[in-house]
This record gives structure tokens, C-alpha cells and sequence, in this order.
């Protein structure tokens, strides 16, 4: 069993020793602006490889490659001259950022990287930790989110001790990411150019930069669902985000949540472990429960954000599952947020989590 290094992102030193164990081949944990990464240089099969063994990730999902900045994009993709207009448009506009575009591979990725796919992620993140670490080690780092596959993603660096710890080399702590939820990922190789998974970057900012249309791919209602081989990109059409507890999610209003507390605490949905009790909810700070939901026993309130403040809401929705999980909650209801911008990227998350 390894010894996770738990290392400090506020100093320099820190940086180069991380930097050092990447290029090593050694895995290390490390803060973006969305959620913390685990990264491994992309570039090696062996490096690559740790990363699906730590995580216990399937080899049919692919990994985000992150770059020191765009001008590392031709170490990693060939863009044919076609596409670099467009393609230029986007990284003008969005990098370094929460934004993943596909685009046409090199021979240089490794296959694990894009599970054979010819298409390879990639962004630059804008966290200035991740970018201290990219330009300390200079390379191309492969890094999917630093948590076991499946489970809630990590936005601080106990979040990710708590999956990883003695599976990783390092972690290096910047303390809690600001977006809280993955990047926006889009294939702008197509016309129009396909959002595979929503984040902070909206299909209405993606038009106004390049005046080409998005569209949101989703399977067709009824089809079944995709062999895991044939998913488009990473963290798409699969069970994510996942916490340990069963998650119900709320449509409507206070009323609704107040009727599935009442449900959940009379008829389980479903035999659990023993040691698993109270219901838990994740509450919009300017909800008010009535008091016969706030005072039935068993129950436990985790306050969330203002509902009109998607930002707040994307940045405490996995801490606040994380949180109710070390709780030992039975079962977690949450109220499904507006959509549109971001709402829709919150969305995303609890539906794929939610998933049985």
C-alpha cells in the first residue's frame, strides 16, 4: 500500500515535487476549477494505466486530457484546417476554463486515454494551482476525477484521501474547487456541435463565441441504453456522481419534498444495511420546511444554497451528498433545481446519480 503525500498547492516547493512525481510516472491528485483531477502523464501507457487500476475505472471510459495551455493542443490532436477556425473560436473564448472540446487525436495519445475512440478530450484549466503544476511538469496530464469510479466527485482534497488515500501517490491540496461540478464537454468536430455533458460553460455562451448551433445529445427516448464500448465521452450515459446512500429526487415544490420525506420514512423503497437510519435532505437555504417535516425524527438537513444561485447550488452539491454520506443517512432527497445554464449541469449530476 502506498503512502498518499499530502502536500500543500500554496507552496512552491510542493509544486515541483509533484510535478516531479508525475513525470515519473506517479500518480497525484491535484485541484481544477471544477472538481480535483487524478492525474498521470498521458503521453505513457504505464502512467495511464494506474490511473483505471486506483480508481477501479472501466477501460471503455475515456480520460480529459489537461494541458498547461493551448499551445500544447498539436502535441495531442491534429486539427485539420477545416475545423481550426472554429476550434480557435472556442479556446479564445473559453481557455484556460471549465470546457472539454473533442477533437482529432495524435498518434502520441495512447489508446487507454480515449478507449480506442478517435477523438481525445481535452481543456486547460483555469485553477491557478493546476496550472502551476501543468507548467511545473510539462506534460500533457491525463486526469479524470480523484474518486473510486462511480462515486460523488471530490471538490476538496479529504474528499479525495477518502477514496484514494494509499491507492495514489500524492494529493495536492488548493482546498475546495469553486465550480464544484465537472466541465462542460463538446464535440465541435460536428455540425452543429454536440454537448455530451452540460457544465459551466453554456450552450448559449458556446453560440455567441461561434455562432454555430449546439445540440444537447441524448439517446432517443425508448432506445436502449448504449453498450459502454459505444459512449461518446467521458462521464456520459452511465451511473455517476453516485453517493452511498439511495438518492430520490423532488420535482416541484416544498409540498412534493415534504411528501417524499413522509414516503420514504413509511415504505422504504428497498431493504438497506441496518447501521443505515435517518433520512437525509439536501435543502435550498431559502426553502422553509413546515414543522411537522422539520421535527419527524430521523431526519437531517443539509443546507444547500439560495435556488436562485446556481453557482452556489454547483458548488456545494457534491460536498453536501459527500457530507450526509459520512452521516450514514438511509436514503438522501433532493429537490431537482431549474433549468437552463447551469441548472441544467446540476441537473445532469443528480439524474446520473439517481440512477439505480
Amino acid at each position: 500500500m502506498l503512502k498518499t503525500l499530502h502536500l500543500d498547492a500554496s507552496n512552491p516547493a510542493a509544486i515541483q515535487q509533484a510535478a516531479a512525481l508525475l513525470r515519473r510516472g506517479n500518480l497525484v491528485a491535484f485541484a481544477t476549477e471544477t472538481v480535483y483531477g487524478l492525474g498521470a502523464n498521458a503521453l505513457s501507457v504505464q502512467a495511464v494505466a494506474a490511473i483505471f487500476a486506483a480508481k477501479q475505472r472501466p477501460a471503455w471510459d475515456p480520460l480529459i486530457v489537461h494541458l498547461a495551455s493551448p499551445e500544447q493542443l498539436a502535441q495531442v490532436t491534429q486539427i485539420p484546417s477545416s475545423l481550426s477556425a472554429r476550434i480557435q473560436a472556442l479556446v479564445s473564448a473559453f481557455w484556460p476554463g471549465p470546457l472539454t472540446l473533442l477533437l482529432p487525436r495524435s498518434p502520441a495519445i495512447p489508446d487507454a486515454v480515449t478507449a480506442g475512440r478517435d477523438l481525445v478530450a481535452v481543456r486547460v484549466p483555469h485553477h491557478p494551482a493546476a496550472q502551476a503544476l501543468l507548467a511545473a511538469a510539462a506534460l500533457p496530464i491525463a486526469a479524470p476525477s480523484a474518486n473510486r469510479f462511480g462515486h460523488t466527485s471530490p471538490t476538496t482534497a479529504a474528499h479525495v484521501l477518502a477514496d484514494l488515500d494509499g491507492r495514489i501517490h500524492a494529493v495536492l491540496d488548493a482546498g475546495p474547487t469553486s465550480v464544484g461540478v465537472e466541465s462542460t464537454v463538446l464535440d465541435p468536430t460536428q455540425t452543429p456541435m454536440r454537448l455530451y455533458r452540460p457544465g459551466a460553460v453554456t450552450p448559449q455562451q458556446l453560440l455567441a463565441a461561434t455562432g454555430i448551433a449546439v445540440e444537447r445529445f441524448l439517446p432517443p427516448p425508448g432506445a436502449p441504453p448504449l453498450e459502454p464500448s459505444a459512449l461518446p465521452s467521458p462521464g456520459f450515459g452511465i451511473r455517476h456522481y453516485a453517493p452511498q446512500a439511495r438518492l430520490e429526487l423532488v420535482k416541484g415544490s416544498v409540498q412534493a419534498l415534504c411528501a417524499a420525506l413522509r414516503k420514504s420514512q413509511t415504505s422504504p423503497a428497498a431493504p438497506l444495511p441496518t447501521h443505515l437510519g435517518p433520512v437525509g435532505i439536501l435543502l435550498p437555504t431559502d426553502w422553509d420546511l413546515p414543522q411537522d417535516c422539520r421535527l419527524q425524527p430521523g431526519v437531517v438537513v443539509m443546507r444547500w444554497g439560495c435556488w436562485t444561485d446556481p453557482k452556489t447550488l454547483a458548488a456545494s452539491l457534491f460536498a453536501g451528498l459527500r457530507a450526509l454520506d459520512d452521516l450514514k443517512v438511509r436514503t438522501i432527497l433532493c429537490p431537482l433545481p431549474p433549468s437552463g445554464g447551469l441548472g441544467d449541469a446540476i441537473r445532469d449530476r443528480l439524474e446520473k446519480a439517481a440512477r439505480s
